[in-house]
């Protein structure tokens, strides 16, 4: 078991997780530390998290209010407040409580605490709404039907009581019914759930459905998707999770938005829009279809590709929506806007939103972007173990939030600001009403979709020219206008659409319309060729060199759509596209080559097991090999004995990649499905190299050869700086790009579409960092850590000491991740055994990173790390 005692507190253990620092000679590496010393009362105790276990910004105070007495209230995950300014709180496992807030600086106890005597449980949403009471039950024990149910006060006693089911649901997991919101305009409600809530009834055999979702959905992929190896949602296809709206009697229940993996809860802003924070799928661990957790802004009739296994689409498919701000690694669960918090003004204006295993409540700040928005966050209540599970603002302007779920120890929290700015509360009135909203493109969007789930004999014209915008939630909202549209309407005239970007969504339209994907098909379908061989055509006509990058993206995207739909046309048709692509593979980025690879592999184009090859060989870190790996597995075409044994000698290295739970069966996965396209003969040339079994090698022995030989400089950060202030014009790109996987910032940091999870993200670090303060952070990491990623020091009463983070709880288990470089290492701990628990002041990122760098190495390395991996970028200009 790797780096387990004070791991992270004695720095020569992190060679395991640093190559560079395997390079430095130990004695340079030293450095005393101070151990924690514990404080606050045995974790094991029946008392939660103390606020000694708890930071927050300056200014702010955290307090405990009450610890839940589980053995007889449970574990709390959720609350809403009505509109006298009782709190209410749902058991998990159980029923409904209600309390008044305490007064300032007061605390709760047990007889404070009310039942509610509703015959209700498993509540993981609520909101009074319409003068009821309405809640999402999603009940694990299934000890009543799942869904949405309404309860009302029978006997004006002021307690809710009476309980109405309104619509059942095929519920009971983590994944299942949650929370439970008012739309904008005030007349319906929103449902939140997981793609494990299926609604049992949908609308009536033919009853219109008034949906913005078209009910057009498909896996979708041109290669069989690999399903999780673990099994994990197999079963579950698309659409994936929901947003419905429904009216207030629950008889009418539409998609608002679909393709979600596990959202939990979401909130409304003063503009009218809708914001979730989606679960990630922590098996998928660097993997490059991993996604993380997300903030989405969902719009009408949205797709947000969830699909099972390594099917979740990437942010650059045109058939799906980019998240508005991705966080990392978590468990999201519940959300609020800060709208009359007695906090300054911009925390009153942050969407917070909680994360249940890193335990956090982040602070995102959302700033209008054309028709959307785009966001930064930041670490507004970081604990740990802090497993927050829902918050609201309270009629006191105070900020309340709960740990809880799982049968965790349970508590009651309260936020408030306790500084000196001015906390004037701004009065909220969501709306979306046109007349109010200053931003053109939002309201371009909002008259889009007014022709979403509707026929309207203006909509065609209506959409038609934004279909070619630059904002890509226009064009989404005018391609869903049209998919509600009669094809009579718009068929032809997408068919000869001269405008590249019009034509690309007008004909996804077009293909979603005709085209079944093979899932959903009956046994009485017949292809529509027809509409196959036109959508061909079109696209056919384009000169794809002269597409921007975006369209070429579309554009090979949409091909891959057709042939999944339709299936293939004739081999003259076939010849035609390859004739078309494989001029421009490989391309200059990897999103590109991930679409070319695997439309070229599936249409077994000659040239594309070499190319495909060579780009395994020059990719920069693990996700993209596994990308080419995986689109190359059912490739038959083109394969020398030389391509075949340097397929075969990277799934030997390929055995020591790291990853999620699930890492090693898809490697596996895609070992046996290339195996399968082997010859006979090929079989027998290559048995010994098919035969052999892998030698497991460190983070060390694959990455950090480059510099064996060398001797370490000691870098100061004066230096450093002094060079960067002259130093970055005219740098090296490919040096950089090459700095930074060599260095192995790809172990630990996500950079685009490649990386590990356990460290920040450095893709935007250009619009964060100076070339000053990257530096500080690098050399100098403990100076400030950021806390998303901050170890925990876990002392036992045996005096062992353990350091790492906490990625799971469960009843009195906490499980932790002691070696950051290996993300599905795992160590469990009973809470009973447990003598304090502490957050670490020593980053996990060791202090000597540079030193086995020579000086324009470290400035080829900021340029690529600033410029976001840009080569055009002015520092690379020479």
């Amino acid at each position: 078991m790797k780096c387990l005692i004070l791991s992270f507190l004695l720095l020569a253990p992190l060679a395991v997780t640093c190559p560079i620092l395997a390079q430095v000679p130990k004695a340079s590496a030293k450095k005393k530390v101070n151990r924690p010393q514990a404080v606050g009362p045995a974790i094991g105790a029946n008392v939660a998290t103390p606020v000694s276990n708890i930071k927050t910004l300056p200014d702010f105070k955290v307090e405990l209010i009450y610890s839940v007495p589980g053995g007889e209230q449970g574990s709390w995950v959720n609350l809403t407040t009505d509109d006298a300014g009782r709190i209410y709180v749902s058991d998990q496992y159980g029923m409904l409580y209600r309390f008044k807030a305490p007064a300032a600086g007061a605390t709760l106890s047990a007889g404070d605490i009310e039942k509610v005597p509703a015959d209700i449980r498993g509540v993981n949403g609520m909101l009074f709404a319409f003068g009821a009471l309405y809640v999402g039950v999603n009940d694990y024990e299934k000890k009543i039907p799942s869904g949405v149910y309404r309860i009302t006060d029978s006997n004006s006693d002021d307690m809710p009581d009476k309980v109405e089911m309104l619509r059942e649901f095929d519920a009971g997991s983590d994944h299942g019914v949650h929370a439970i919101l008012k739309t904008p305009d005030g007349k319906s409600l929103y449902l939140i759930s997981g793609n494990n809530a299926v609604l049992k009834e949908g609308p009536k055999a033919g009853t219109p459905d008034s949906s913005p979702v078209a009910k057009l959905w498909g896996d979708d992929h041109l290669l069989p998707r690999m399903p999780d190896g673990r099994g994990h949602n197999r079963h579950v296809m698309a659409p994936g999770g929901i947003v419905y709206r429904f009216t207030p009697d629950g008889k009418t229940f539409e998609i608002f938005a679909s393709g979600f993996r596990n959202i939990y809860d979401g909130g409304v802003n003063r503009d009218g829009e809708l914001f979730v924070y989606d679960a990630d799928m922590e098996y998928d661990f660097n993997t490059s279809w991993y996604r993380p957790t997300r903030i989405n802004h969902v719009v009408s009739g949205a797709e947000f590709g969830w699909r099972n296994g390594a099917g979740k689409y990437p942010e650059f498919y045109i058939d799906n929506l980019p998240a508005t701000l991705n966080i990392g690694p978590g468990s999201p669960t519940g959300c609020t806007f800060g709208y009359g918090a007695k906090f300054p003004a911009k925390y009153q204006d942050a969407f917070y939103a909680l994360d249940w295993s890193w335990g956090k409540i982040y602070a995102v700040h959302l700033k209008p972007n054309g028709s959307t928005y785009t966001a930064t966050k930041e670490e507004f209540v970081t604990g740990g173990p802090l497993p927050v599970s829902d918050a609201i603002i309270g009629k006191d302007g105070a900020m309340y939030f709960t740990i809880g779920g799982r049968r965790v120890q349970s508590g009651l929290y309260r936020v408030t600001y306790v500084g000196k700015e001015d906390t004037t509360v701004k009065l909220f009135e969501s709306t979306n009403a046109e007349a109010v909203i200053a931003n053109q493109p939002v309201r371009v969007r909002h008259s889009l979709e007014t022709f979403h789930g509707k026929q309207d004999p203006k909509a065609v014209s209506t959409a038609w020219p934004h279909l070619s915008g630059t904002d890509r939630y226009i064009r989404a909202a005018a391609r869903t206008a049209l998919e509600h549209q009669p094809l009579a309407e718009w068929q032809n005239k997408a068919l000869s659409e001269t405008n590249a970007t019009a034509q690309l969504e007008a004909l996804l339209a077009l293909t979603r319309r005709t085209g079944v994907c093979p899932t959903h098909r009956d046994a009485n379908h017949v292809v529509n060729t027809a509409a196959r061989d036109q959508i061909l055509a079109a696209l056919l006509k384009h000169d794809f060199a002269k597409l921007t990058n975006e369209q070429k993206l579309g554009y090979v995207r949409l091909i891959e759509i057709v042939l999944h739909r339709f299936g293939n046309p004739d081999d003259a048709t076939v010849a035609a596209i390859i004739a078309k692509l494989d001029p421009a593979y490989p391309a200059d980025n990897f999103e590109l080559n991930w679409l070319l690879t695997e439309t070229l592999a599936y249409l077994q184009a000659p040239n594309t097991a070499a190319k495909g090859m060579a780009l395994i060989a020059a990719a920069e870190s693990q996700e993209p090999q596994i990308e080419y790996a995986r689109s190359l597995r059912f490739l038959k075409a083109g394969w020398t004995p030389e391509l075949r044994t340097q397929q075969l000698e990277w799934f030997l290295k390929a055995a020591s990649y790291k990853g999620g739970s699930s890492f090693t069966k898809f490697i596996e996965f895609i070992r046996n499905d290339s195996l399968a396209t082997f010859t006979e003969a090929e079989k027998a040339t290559h048995a010994a190299l098919i035969e052999k079994k892998p030698e497991i090698k460190s983070a060390i022995e694959n990455v950090g050869a480059i510099f064996v030989g060398r001797t370490p400089t000691m870098w100061t950060l004066e230096e450093l700086r002094a060079a960067a202030q002259t130093g970055m014009k005219g740098r090296d790109f490919d040096t950089g790009r090459k700095m930074f996987s060599a260095a192995a910032c790809y172990t630990c940091h996500r950079f685009g579409n490649a990386g590990g999870m356990t460290g920040p993200d450095l893709t935007g670090s250009g619009g964060r960092y100076s070339p000053h303060d990257l530096l500080d952070q690098i050399i100098n990491p403990s100076k400030e850590i950021n806390e998303q990623f901050a170890p925990i020091i876990v002392t036992k009463n045996s005096g062992e000491i353990l350091s790492g983070v906490v990625v799971n709880l469960s009843g009195d288990n906490v499980t932790l991740n002691t070696d950051l470089s290996d993300p599905d290492q795992r160590v469990n701990i009973d809470r009973k055994e447990v003598k304090s628990i502490e957050l670490s002041k020593v980053s996990p990122m060791p202090p000597m990173l540079l030193a086995m760098l020579k000086k324009d190495e470290i400035l080829d390395l900021l340029a690529y790390i600033l410029s976001g991996g840009d080569k055009g970028h002015a520092m690379f200009v020479k």
